[in-house]
């Protein structure tokens, strides 16, 4: 209990912090102060507040998805961006572009998860065929598919004079988020909320296919449901804000560690310290080069390649 009381202030105190950080001035004297312009109540209302709740609705949602996506491919080293979900439902988004540029963004939405249950569904279809000797290979097959899907979206790009749209949709950025162009991350919050409800079942589903037909539950079901779950939020994320990598695997191994296998008592640590790994990530790339931003993505891009190397690398050690 102590420890989620201090997630819980923790993720509060960067959240207070990323309201007053930015290129724009605002203060808690402007705030409070009866002469003000209003113009500091205007920008932390149109801007601050709707940026550090996607940011909170982001960084949660990708996070449980990567440990949904964990227990069922039945690897530590698995999210949607090392297992061609992203990379998917990236396609989905270049292929509404070309052929059907005025979609509102939640058509776009359905359209990205499509192909991002497509992709996840296909990368385990591969996992169930190849001969694994090692839990390394996983994440490896995971990359290889993404890397096809993703030169595809690139040659599509390329070929259509695409390539600066396509950029601006698989780099994670929250600069733009403003009120009016966030409120799909609220559905992602409420898939968090289903994944927690739902965490024995994926626990159970992780220990396999037979020992979860043997409990009278439903494998297949469960897996669909899980997968349905990822590809929504992946979509999400995606078409709101951009792809945000790496936080699926850097988050739930953290809490696994310490916290162990056991989803329904994790999950409530892997959506806190998702939230605050993004809101600290985003609030570094506000900082370290102001008042220019560097996108979150490229951000996490580096921080998460760094610690996926020390997770495969600490787990080759511990294999051998």
């Amino acid at each position: 209990m102590i420890r989620l009381a201090a997630a819980v202030f923790g993720l509060v105190a960067l959240a207070v912090l990323s309201l007053f950080v930015g290129v724009g001035s605002v203060t808690l004297s402007g705030l409070l102060s009866p002469a003000a312009n209003g113009n500091d109540w205007e920008l932390l209302l149109i801007s601050r507040v709707p940026r550090t709740l996607a940011i909170v609705f982001a960084g949660a949602s990708m996070a449980v998805a990567g440990m949904i996506m964990q227990m069922l491919a039945r690897n530590r080293f698995v999210e949607p961006s090392t297992a061609g979900t992203a990379d998917a439902a990236g396609l989905g988004i270049m292929l509404v572009m070309l052929l059907a540029p005025d979609l509102p963004v939640f058509a776009r939405m359905l359209i990205a998860a499509a192909f991002a249950i497509l992709g996840t569904a296909l990368f385990l279809a591969i996992l169930r065929r190849a001969p694994l000797r090692s839990p390394l290979f996983v994440p490896l097959i995971g990359l290889m598919l993404g890397g096809v899907i993703g030169a595809l979206s690139s040659f599509l790009a390329y070929r259509y004079d695409l390539l600066q749209s396509l950029a601006a949709w698989t780099t994670g950025d929250f600069s733009m988020v403003l009120l009016g162009r966030y409120e799909l991350l609220w559905i992602c919050f409420g898939l968090t909320l289903i994944a927690y409800v739902t965490a024995d079942r994926f626990t159970v589903a992780g220990l396999g296919r037979d020992f979860t037909t043997n409990l009278g539950l439903n494998h297949r079901r469960i897996m669909a449901a899980g997968l349905t779950i990822v590809a929504l939020v992946t979509a999400l994320v995606i078409t709101t804000v951009g792809m945000i990598p790496f936080i699926g695997i850097i988050v739930p191994n953290a809490v696994s560690l310490a916290m162990g296998d056991n989803m329904r008592r994790s999950v409530p640590y892997v959506a806190l310290l998702g939230a605050g790994l993004v809101l600290a990530c985003d609030l570094l790339g506000r900082v370290v080069n102001h008042p220019f931003e560097i996108p979150i993505g490229t951000v996490l891009g580096v921080v998460g390649s760094g610690c996926f190397l020390y997770l495969l690398l600490r787990k080759r050690a511990h294999v051998g």
